[in-house]
C-alpha cells in the first residue's frame, strides 16, 4: 500500500465502489418477492379484511416481531414517527407536557412530541453520541412527562442510568430504536428497557419495508391506547368499551409492507452478525493508528450489543475531522463529519428550523403557546454536543463488505490517520 494520500495525488486505497448503506434493502431477494406475490394473489391488501380469510401478514409480523424482541405486544404502523406518536399518545402525553430528547437525533423524535402538543426539551449527548443521563436529570422539571432515549447509529444508550432517572422522577421512558433494530444493552433487546420502544422500517434502516414502523411494549394499557390512536376505528375493531374509546388517526400498516417486513425480520440476525464482524475487523486493524493520532473511537456503552453499522472516531479538533473526511473520500471511503456549521442536517438540533423557530400550523396553536410559559431555543444551547459532533468522523459499515473491501477501508483509514 502506498502511503501517499490520494488527496495529494497518490493511489486510492479502495479499488472498487463500496456497497450502498441500505443493510436490509441490499438483501431483498426471492423471500420478499414471494411474500409480496402471495399477498397480491390473495387480493387482501388491507389487514382487517379482503377476499381471503385467515391470519393477516400484519398480524403475523406483529407476533413474530414481539417474540423476536422479547416484548408482550407489538403494533405495526406506517413509520417510525408514527410509532413514536403512538407511544406518546399511549402514555397520555399532551399540551403542557415536556419530553426530553437528545441534541443528536433525527428531527422526528422531537416533532412527534410537538404533534401531540408537548414541548421538546433538548439535552446534551456524551462521548457515546447518545443522550447524557446526567444532563437529562438536570433538564427534568415539574412538567416533564417522558425521556426519549435514542440509540443513535446503532449504539445503545446507558439504559441502566436512564431507567434509574426515570423511576426516581416518576417519568416515562421511551426508546427510539429506529437505527438500532435488534441491538441490545446487557443482553436485553433495545426497545424493551423503557415503557415503549419505537422502530423504523424506512429504507435506510437495518431491516426495511420501504416505509413502516413498529411499537413494542409490555404495558397493556399503553398498547390498548396505541391501538386506538393508530386507527380511527381501532377501539371498535378491538372491542374496547365505547366509554373508553378515544379518537385516533390512521397510521395502519398495509399487508404488502408487512409481508416485506416479515421476510426481512428473518434476515435480521444475519445482518447484525455481518455488520458486527466487519466493524470489529476494521476497528482492530486501525486501533493503534487511532491512538497514535490523538483520536479515539466513540464510547460504546455495550460493545457486544452495538449493531456495528457505523465506525465513528472522535478527532482532536473539528478542523482535523473535516480534513480527514476529505482525505478519506479521496481514498474511496464515504466518510462524513456529523456536524458542520455550513451543512444543514436534521439529525442535529440546531438545524431543526421548525422547532428552533417554534413554528406551528396555526397562529393560535402549538405547544409553545399552550405551555403558558417561556420556552426558548438557541443554536448554541448544547455546546458539548456540537463540539463532539464536529469532531466525529463517521464511516458506514455495510454488512455486504467483502474481506478485500474490509482490508481496503482499513488501509484508507490507516493512511489518513498516519497523516494526521
Amino acid at each position: 500500500m502506498s502511503s501517499r494520500l490520494a488527496i495529494d495525488g497518490g493511489e486510492r486505497a479502495v479499488k472498487t465502489p463500496l456497497p450502498p448503506m441500505f443493510p436490509g434493502g441490499m438483501r431483498i431477494g426471492v423471500e420478499e418477492e414471494q411474500a409480496v406475490l402471495n399477498v397480491l394473489r390473495s387480493r387482501r391488501l388491507f389487514r382487517y379484511y379482503g377476499p381471503m380469510s385467515g391470519l393477516s401478514q400484519t398480524d403475523l409480523f406483529e407476533q413474530e416481531f414481539a417474540a423476536h424482541m422479547g416484548a408482550a405486544y407489538a403494533l405495526a404502523v406506517s413509520s417510525g414517527t408514527a410509532a413514536l406518536m403512538c407511544a406518546m399518545a399511549g402514555l397520555g402525553i399532551g399540551p403542557g407536557d415536556e419530553v426530553i430528547v437528545p441534541a443528536y437525533t433525527w428531527i422526528a423524535t422531537a416533532s412527534a412530541a410537538v404533534a401531540l402538543g408537548a414541548v421538546p426539551v433538548i439535552a446534551e449527548i456524551d462521548e457515546s453520541l447518545t443522550i447524557d443521563p446526567a444532563d437529562v436529570e438536570r433538564k427534568i422539571t415539574p412538567y416533564t412527562r417522558a425521556i426519549v432515549a435514542v440509540h443513535m447509529r446503532g449504539s445503545p444508550c446507558q439504559m441502566d442510568l436512564l431507567t434509574n432517572v426515570a423511576k426516581r422522577y416518576g417519568v416515562a421512558l421511551i426508546e427510539d430504536t429506529a437505527q438500532a433494530t435488534g441491538a441490545s444493552f446487557r443482553g436485553k433487546r433495545l426497545g424493551t428497557w423503557g415503557d415503549a420502544g419505537a422502530f423504523s422500517l424506512q429504507f435506510n434502516k437495518i431491516i426495511t419495508s420501504g416505509e413502516g414502523g413498529v411499537l413494542i411494549t409490555n404495558n397493556h394499557a399503553l398498547y390498548k391506547r396505541a391501538i386506538m390512536y393508530h386507527d380511527v376505528v381501532g377501539g371498535q375493531r378491538h372491542h374496547i368499551p365505547p366509554d373508553e374509546v378515544t379518537l385516533g388517526i390512521n397510521f395502519r400498516m398495509s399487508e404488502l409492507q408487512a409481508a416485506v417486513a416479515l421476510a426481512q425480520l428473518g434476515k435480521l440476525e444475519g445482518l447484525l452478525a455481518d455488520m458486527r464482524h466487519n466493524h470489529a475487523a476494521i476497528a482492530e486493524r486501525i486501533a493503534d493508528r487511532v491512538r497514535a493520532s490523538g483520536s479515539a473511537f466513540r464510547r460504546l456503552n455495550d460493545p457486544a450489543g452495538d449493531a456495528g453499522l457505523a465506525l465513528i472516531m472522535l478527532l482532536p479538533t473539528a478542523e482535523r475531522a473535516r480534513w480527514a473526511v476529505e482525505a478519506l473520500r479521496a481514498e474511496g471511503v464515504s466518510a462524513m463529519a456529523l456536524y458542520h456549521p455550513d451543512i444543514e442536517d436534521y439529525h442535529v438540533y440546531c438545524y431543526w428550523a421548525p422547532i428552533m423557530n417554534r413554528k406551528t400550523w396555526s397562529e393560535q396553536g402549538g405547544p409553545w403557546r399552550w405551555a403558558s410559559r417561556a420556552i426558548t431555543y438557541t443554536r448554541d444551547m448544547c455546546p458539548r454536543s456540537l463540539d463532539l459532533l464536529s469532531r466525529s468522523v463517521h464511516i458506514d459499515v455495510s454488512p455486504d463488505l467483502s474481506e478485500s473491501q474490509v482490508e481496503e477501508v482499513s488501509n484508507a483509514l490507516k493512511k489518513v490517520l498516519e497523516a494526521l
